[in-house]
């Protein structure tokens, strides 16, 4: 049966992204290829503000996932969805000299970010590349630890994400899947899509989607499905401190949300900003709850 081929485009802020839809003797790619983009162009925007002071969980939490692995000197460690850094780096600190770190994000400008903060710390085992966590093409068993922090839910299908993920991992290597547990940011989630509903509501989203994985039930149930038994599970519960609401503005601006903001026109943009800030009050900490997962192959 031949191969039929049509492209179609989809605008995600000011950026115009090709969509292939493919049929015949390939699956159709489309919700994978949108979710992609998506992420692409919401963290490539977010990238000024991604390693702003106000949002220094990205690295807390990404250190504490490395912490929970016990890195050995001259391991090899796949760290996908590496933002810029926020595991990565610790984990090249951790193996040392003799081990090494790949680091691999959909977005050109966090890995960046990432290069020149390994530069600044003399880092020469890491490696920063732009890339797809679904189609490295790295051999079977290639790691001793693979790593994902607060990336697995942006792909439509997470089970698969993690098979491939599991794959690369060697025998008695480790797992890491770190993702947000429930309420993530309240209330300044409710906050922000409360002005979104009242500006442009056909930006709104039906759910969030970490909230796929947002209890230790559903984390587990996932990592069951993709062959995964008896992960660790361990669930944080936490607040992240606010000196003002507009230390959320500038979370939103470094974060996901920014792919939602760069849809709105400038005057769109100001009434969403003082219509969220208005929401939150006098709100001073925003909810952090996060999941971590290890599991020995």
């Amino acid at each position: 049966m031949g191969l039929r081929k049509t492209v179609s485009r989809i605008r995600i802020g000011s950026q115009s992204l090709a969509i292939w839809r493919m049929r015949g003797e390939r699956m159709e790619m489309t919700e994978l290829e949108a979710a992609k983009a998506k992420a692409v162009a919401a963290y490539n925007a977010a990238a000024d503000y991604f390693d702003h002071p106000v949002s220094s969980f990205w690295h807390r939490f990404g250190r504490r996932t490395v912490e929970r692995l016990g890195l050995r000197v001259g391991d090899t460690v796949l760290d996908v969805c590496c933002g810029s850094g926020g595991s990565a780096l610790p984990a090249a600190e951790a193996v040392g000299p003799q081990g090494t770190v790949v680091a691999v994000d959909l977005a050109e400008r966090l890995v960046a970010l990432g290069e020149a903060k390994a530069r600044a710390k003399g880092l020469g085992n890491i490696a920063f590349e732009a890339g797809d966590m679904l189609a490295l093409g790295y051999a079977d068993a290639r790691f001793d630890v693979v790593v994902c922090v607060f990336g697995i839910f942006f792909v439509p299908d997470m089970v698969a994400a993690t098979k491939e993920l599991w794959r690369m991992v060697r025998p008695n290597g480790r797992l890491a899947i770190t993702t947000w547990g429930p309420k993530m940011f309240e209330p300044a989630n409710s906050a922000f899509w409360g002005a979104i509903r009242d500006e442009r509501p056909d930006l709104l989203k039906s759910f969030n989607p970490w909230e796929r994985i947002s209890t230790p039930e559903r984390l587990r149930e996932m990592l069951a499905e993709a062959g995964i038994a008896e992960p660790e599970i361990v669930a944080e519960s936490g607040r992240h401190l606010l000196s003002s609401p507009d230390d959320w503005w500038l979370i939103a601006m470094g974060s996901g949300y920014r792919g939602t903001l760069a849809q709105l026109d400038a005057a769109t943009l100001s009434r969403v900003r003082e219509r969220n800030l208005a929401l939150l009050g006098g709100c001073t900490a925003i909810t952090t709850n996060v999941l971590y997962s290890v599991a020995v192959k």
